[in-house]
Order: structure tokens, then sequence, then C-alpha cells
């Protein structure tokens, strides 16, 4: 597969700066104001406005609408996007202060004020995020090697669960450690990293949703799934987690052992793809036997898209290439009227999958398909900072 431009991405990038002016246009009060403290999460099939919910700990998504705000704003300079994004961000700052809750005090956290962080500097989101990282490494357990996960689910599962999407946290921790932080965060993060290829995955490199270790002594115990088909299947967005949180692993460490797993995620990430899908955007699991009937996951592609981008700028000019090229076919796909919501809705993007065996968020626009969609487009052009 070689790469040739297949769409224009400043088009589409255009494209998804009219739908956030659309979207603010919605989330103002019949007064002009704001109420930053609710996050759009998702718009549900025949729904056209963001369904939102209050920032929280226990809400995962809360950071990413920001994120899209600063991200945005970097593409555009837009000063009334850069005060709306601070406003959101602004809502979110308390949650560095409060005892956590789970792992994904992460995901908000990077999204939100490390974004804010590099978009302007300011002291006060820098000081939020350090505080944040050092609430997540509170969860490391070293007999395990791993970041608990959901410490609410540890006699659900009879002992401490990690799951795949906790190696996307990482990227705190690094960052932490990077910019004045305790420098133990590395070292949590690279045996997190570690222990994690050790035991989540299975020798073709498709991964368990959720690997349970005994607490006391650390030993691996099981693979399961919480958000998959089965414990044995491939979890389309599991998957993408990996390589995306792999290739940042590498990003900081420059380990090599890094470099090749997630190569191998990858690489079996776009087998399983070419064989279960008519197009570059995945079947929500890659093991559900209904495959082409079954529900797509835009959102899966586009974090996909966005860690290839990133990925082939590592590996050897063949690879790098190859990578390349299904990045750029997954964007293309992504861009065209089936997929972008266009005038049915203010996201960007439709036909993304959230929990499929507890029937929520199916065939949905979900903010962060939407996130992952404009920071693979900001890579493409070339603007976005790896932070």
């Amino acid at each position: 597969m070689q790469y040739k431009p297949l769409f224009n991405e400043n088009v589409a990038l255009d494209y998804c700066y009219s739908q956030v002016n659309h979207a603010l246009k919605d989330l103002v009060d019949s007064n002009g104001t704001y109420n930053y403290s609710m996050m759009p999460r998702n718009i549900l099939p025949g729904d056209t406005t963001w369904n939102c919910r209050q920032a929280s700990s226990q809400e995962w998504c809360s950071g990413f609408w920001p994120g899209i705000l600063w991200m945005t704003y970097d593409y555009t300079k837009d000063k009334d996007i850069k005060k709306v994004a601070k406003g959101y961000t602004d809502a979110l700052r308390f949650l560095s202060s409060q005892p956590i809750y789970d792992h994904d005090i992460g995901f908000i956290t990077i999204n939100s004020l490390m974004k804010g962080y590099e978009a302007t500097g300011r002291e006060d989101y820098k000081k939020c995020a350090l505080a944040a990282a050092d609430s997540l490494a509170t969860l490391y357990n070293s007999h395990v090697g791993t970041i608990l996960s959901w410490p609410r689910h540890v006699k659900d599962y009879g002992g401490h669960n990690t799951i795949m999407d906790n190696i996307m946290n990482l990227e705190l921790l690094f960052w932490a450690a990077k910019n004045g932080g305790d420098k133990r965060l590395y070292n949590i993060a690279v045996s997190h990293s570690d222990t994690t290829m050790r035991y989540q995955f299975r020798p073709d490199g498709s991964c368990y949703h959720v690997a349970v270790y005994d607490t006391l002594t650390g030993n691996f115990i099981k693979g399961v799934t919480h958000q998959g088909y089965s414990d044995s299947s491939m979890w389309s967005r599991g998957q993408a987690w990996a390589i995306y949180g792999y290739t940042m692993v590498y990003r900081f460490t420059h380990e090599q052992r890094f470099l090749e797993h997630a190569k191998k995620v990858a690489d079996i990430y776009l087998k399983r793809l070419n064989e279960t899908s008519n197009d570059m955007i995945p079947i929500w699991d890659m093991d559900d036997p209904r495959v082409l009937d079954a529900p797509k996951d835009a959102s899966t592609a586009c974090i996909v898209a966005c860690a290839l981008l990133e990925l082939c700028q590592y590996v050897d000019k063949e690879k790098g290439e190859e990578y390349r090229s299904h990045a750029f076919y997954m964007m293309r796909d992504l861009s065209t009227d089936l997929y972008q919501s266009q005038n049915k809705n203010v996201a960007f993007l439709m036909h993304s999958t959230g929990h499929h065996p507890a029937g929520s968020e199916i065939d949905a626009s979900i903010i962060y398909a939407d996130y992952y969609y404009l920071e693979a487009l900001l890579r493409i052009i070339g603007t976005h900072k790896k932070i």
C-alpha cells in the first residue's frame, strides 16, 4: 500500500471548526452563558445535539471536550474558542485535589489541563496536572508492577485489575517526571508498561481488556474482558489503546522493546482489520461472529490513525510508509459522508460504539472519537505538538 493524497485534511479541519461552532451555539443557555461543568459525551441516533454529563472523576470523558477546544484553538487561533476552552478547563481543576477515584484521572488531565498548559503556559494548569500525576501514582502496586484501574472492582475480579485503557494514562506520569514532578513517576510508568507487555497480550499481539493479578503476591491470575465480545476476543478499541499507548511509551523512553511491541500490536490489528471489515473502520470487536453486520466503531479508527501517524516516524522507511498509508486511508474513510455527521448532528463523526455488552452508546457519535479524529488531522498537517 503506497501513500497518495486521498483527502484534503485542511477541508476536514475547517469542517471540524464549523462543527465546533455549531455545538457551542447549542451549549449556551438563553442568556448566552455556558454551564462549564457539563461536558459533551455523546449524541445518540436520532439526536442532533450533545448529551452532556457533569464533570467529575467518575466521568472519564470529562476532558475530551476541553481538549477538542484547545486543539481547535491551536489550528485557528480563534480567541473566542480559547476563552471557552479556558472555561471548560477551569471547571476540571478541582479534580486534582480530590481523593483518587480511578485511573481515568489521567485521561481527564491529559486532554484538558495538559493541553491547556501547552497552549497558555498557565502555571495553575501545570500545578494541577502535576498533582493529578501524584494522585494517579497512588494506585500503583509495587508487588504487581502496574497501576490499579478500578479500585471499586477489586472484589468483582478477585484481585488487582489493570485494563488496557490504562496504558494511555502513563503519558501523565511521563510528562510529570519531565516537568518538575517526582522522577519515580517515570519508573512507575515503565514498570506498568513492562508488566502489561508481559502478561496482558496473547502470543499474536492481541490484548486482553483486563489483566487480573494477586494483590499481595503480584502473580498474574487471568486475562478477561469487560467491554469485548469474549475473554479471548480482540476488542477493537482495546487494541487501539495498546497501539497508541506503546507508541507514546516509546516516545518518552526510546527503549527498543517498546517500539517492537508497538509494531507487533499494530500489525495484528491491521491484519485482523483486513479480515473483518469492508473499509478501514473496524467492527467493534473483531471476533463478533456477525462480522460485517456487527456495529462499527469509528472511535477505534481515529485512535489507531492517530497512533500510526506517530509510529510511522520511529520505524524504517518501508514500514513507516506502510503505517502512514494505512493512517491516511483510515482518515479518508472517516472523512466521507458515511462517517462524518455533516448536518445530521453537531459532532464530527457518527458510528462509534461505546460499551457494547452493556448496550450503551451503540452506533453513536461519541466525544472521544471526535477528539482523536481532530488530533490525527493536526498530526497530518504537523501543527500538533507532542506534549
